[in-house]
């Protein structure tokens, strides 16, 4: 219950307090107000909503101009992530997500993806590390540990879900606690896409640059070899971050902790990967002789697969408890519903 000034909770109820200690809209003043604070939260969504999908356009248009081909390589590099975000889509026993929430998720990702760029950026120069941890010095390895825990692990996926808070979560359609899986799962496919794109690009530009456009074709193809296997976890983060964050919309006394802690889960996941798969990895691979390629596809395989595993059981438990609580009525509306991979 909502905390209440000292006039109010200690008065008389038949006294009244509007515009001492108690409001709502009464004069045409106050309904100006009203209507005035819904415009403007209204046009402020749909303003940045706006400039995400410039911004989009724009990032994206630059993009097909400059090198048609990194465009290409961009787009197949997110498909394994496109797909498993789908399958967390269709999961969603509830009501189903309208595209356009979904759409707009995925655009907000995509600009609020820009934000924890500059961060780690800045961080990352203060460190003397850079998010891709290609570092060679004890020192340097130990800095960029340090880093995913403390900056990029967190950065990332408040951002993530800071796209999910901003519209979707508002939504009279964000009606159920697995909704917020979904609508993270969409934010974590946005950023995936972005950050592909960086690193393609980045791998191909030194050779582009030097008059190389064959080796740096070879550069950006192996990338988004490498891509295509990073970007599904983070759908995977994001979903478990959103989640909680679904979890929070229908426990608000207790929101603030709950979206923390599905923060701090998907942080810690997200730090560890990148932990392991840029620190401790490349050596362990060296020492064993196995192909760098074929050695991280073996870890995302393993690492990736038993977090994905954790999310489609965390999932399923809230299928199976919407089942018992649905009524005798509300079974046979759903007897012609599609099932999805999540019915047993």
């Amino acid at each position: 219950m909502p905390k209440r000034d000292p006039v109010e909770a200690r008065a008389d109820r038949s006294r009244d307090l509007y515009d001492i200690a108690t409001w709502e809209p009464r004069s045409s003043l106050d309904r100006v107000a009203v209507g005035f604070y819904r415009v403007a939260v209204a046009a402020g969504k749909w303003l940045l909503v706006l400039l995400a999908l410039l911004f989009t356009v724009v990032i994206g248009a630059a993009g097909a101009l400059a090198s048609p081909v990194i465009l290409g390589l961009t787009l197949l590099s997110a498909v394994p992530a496109l797909a498993l975000a789908v399958y967390v889509y269709r999961a969603d026993i509830t009501s189903g997500e309208p595209l356009t929430l979904v759409v707009v998720t995925f655009f907000l990702a995509i600009v609020f993806a820009s934000f924890a760029a500059i961060v780690n950026g800045v961080f990352g120069g203060l460190l003397g590390v850079s998010a891709g941890g290609q570092e060679d010095s004890v020192l340097a390895l130990a800095g960029s540990v340090v880093f995913f825990f403390l900056v990029v692990g967190p950065i990332e996926e408040t951002v993530k879900i800071l796209a999910v808070r901003f519209f979707a979560f508002r939504s009279d359609r964000f009606d159920a606690v697995v909704d917020g899986a979904v609508y993270g799962a969409v934010a974590g496919l946005g950023f995936a896409f972005v950050e592909n794109a960086i690193y393609i690009q980045r791998s191909a530009g030194e050779s582009l640059a030097l008059g190389a456009p064959e080796q740096a074709l070879a550069q950006a193809s192996a990338t988004t070899a490498v891509r295509s296997l990073a970007g599904p976890g983070h759908v995977v983060y994001s979903a478990f971050a959103g989640y909680y964050l679904g979890l929070a919309k229908f426990n608000r006394e207790n929101a603030g902790p709950i979206i923390a802690k599905g923060i701090i889960i998907a942080a810690l996941i997200h730090a560890t990967y990148n932990s392991l798969a840029t620190v401790a990895l490349p050596g362990i691979l060296d020492a064993l002789a196995v192909p760098q390629l074929v050695g991280y596809f073996g870890f995302v395989v393993v690492f990736q697969g038993f977090f994905g595993y954790l999310l489609y059981r965390k999932i399923k438990a809230y299928t199976r408890a919407y089942r018992d609580v649905l009524s005798d009525a509300e079974r046979s509306e759903r007897i012609g519903v599609d099932r999805t991979e999540f019915d047993g």
